[in-house]
């Protein structure tokens, strides 16, 4: 009894004494700790794992015997209370080298927290499904070969894939068969999506993100619009999140840690517009052009066949009407557009005037959105 006094007395001490060195600095925003265990191994005791029942109660108890402690990542904090000398890593503070205080968010980061966020998507589309783009189509072979047989590639693996190309060509699409053609999951990510509330907050996802790619390899990491964070600095100012972000995905492309069986394909519509540190990474950069006109036929084929009314109007007059049109333009902008023009008519058939009203929209639009630069 005498020597759990002098322990907890020990701890206040230090609370204190830390909490004076302490007081110039920041009040830590976020703190994501991670159970480590015990410093010895005893035994009939699994160090490693801790089952929270209830996540505010447990950042209510971490703060109130962590309060004023220094944080910084990388560094230890140990319970000295229902686990004496239990320890946590504290893997991202945000500030760092900052102090817990009455608003510090502490959040535990278990296995359950991180599969919550991240999640594989499941698609049932076909490498059939995705119309022209066959050199795109022939370069992913190396592509699944290497998931196929991780092992036998080692250092050669194809790793790091840029895909480039107008918006609307199937970049996003090719990705989502090539996962189900291979039975793999696929992590869907939009680089928007990582720029968060607090510096540390994306590193923290890209990390997350490959760690659970690892566990469940062989499988692919999908950054669309990752222009959103490694423009050239030329193109923007670069706020420290998204350096942050930049750097965490840069260690992990670079490999530090193995990541066999992990395929990172990134998406851009502007290739020349990327940081060189980010585009070096890439192995191979596959191109996604514009359907020809053999291609938009059947495009127009497969969507018309989902249609809920008729069109009076033939394939290949459409064709010839959609030429410069991707195939997303192709259905949100020439055919969605007719229907609903077909519908403010009170038409059950889709007639020519309505594909021509919706290509004028189409071209006005974009003719406007030219000016705004010139």
């Amino acid at each position: 009894m005498k020597s759990d006094n002098k322990k907890h007395e020990s701890q206040v001490i230090y609370n204190k004494s830390n909490t004076n060195k302490s007081e110039s600095k920041r009040e830590a925003k976020k703190v994501i700790i991670q159970s480590v265990g015990y410093p010895f191994n005893f035994p009939l005791m699994d160090v490693h794992s801790l089952e929270i029942s209830d996540e505010k109660l447990f950042e209510h108890y971490s703060k109130e015997q962590w309060m004023g402690c220094d944080v910084n990542k990388g560094s230890y904090l140990f319970d000295q209370k229902i686990l004496p000398d239990y320890g946590f890593k504290v893997l991202e503070v945000s500030p760092d080298n900052s102090i817990i205080g009455e608003n510090t968010s502490i959040i535990l980061k278990t296995e359950e927290n991180i599969s919550k966020d991240i999640k594989a998507i499941s698609t049932n589309l076909t490498l059939e499904d995705v119309i022209g783009q066959e050199k795109a189509k022939s370069k992913c072979k190396i592509v699944m070969k290497y998931l196929e047989n991780p092992e036998n590639f080692g250092e050669w693996a194809p790793k790091n894939i840029l895909f480039y190309g107008v918006p609307g060509t199937g970049k996003t699409m090719l990705a989502k068969s090539l996962a189900n053609e291979l039975n793999v999951p696929l992590y869907l990510v939009k680089a928007t999506s990582l720029i968060g509330d607090h510096v540390g907050d994306g590193a923290r996802q890209i990390h997350d993100l490959f760690e659970m790619a690892n566990k469940t390899s062989p499988s692919v990491i999908f950054i669309d619009e990752i222009d959103a964070i490694a423009l050239h600095r030329k193109f923007q100012s670069i706020r420290g999140d998204v350096s942050e972000i930049v750097n965490a995905l840069l260690t992990e492309m670079d490999g530090i840690s193995n990541h066999e069986g992990v395929v990172t394909i990134a998406a851009t519509n502007n290739p020349e517009q990327l940081d060189y540190a980010i585009r070096s990474r890439f192995e191979d950069e596959f191109e996604f052009v514009m359907p020809s006109f053999e291609e938009r036929i059947i495009m127009i084929e497969n969507f018309i066949e989902t249609m809920p009314f008729e069109v009076e109007v033939s394939t290949k007059k459409l064709a010839q009407m959609s030429k410069g049109m991707s195939g997303r333009d192709i259905k949100e902008k020439l055919l969605k557009s007719a229907l609903h023009r077909a519908l403010y008519d009170d038409k059950e058939k889709i007639e020519l005037k309505h594909f021509e009203e919706g290509l004028n929209s189409y071209k006005s639009k974009n003719d406007n959105s030219k000016n705004m630069f010139v």
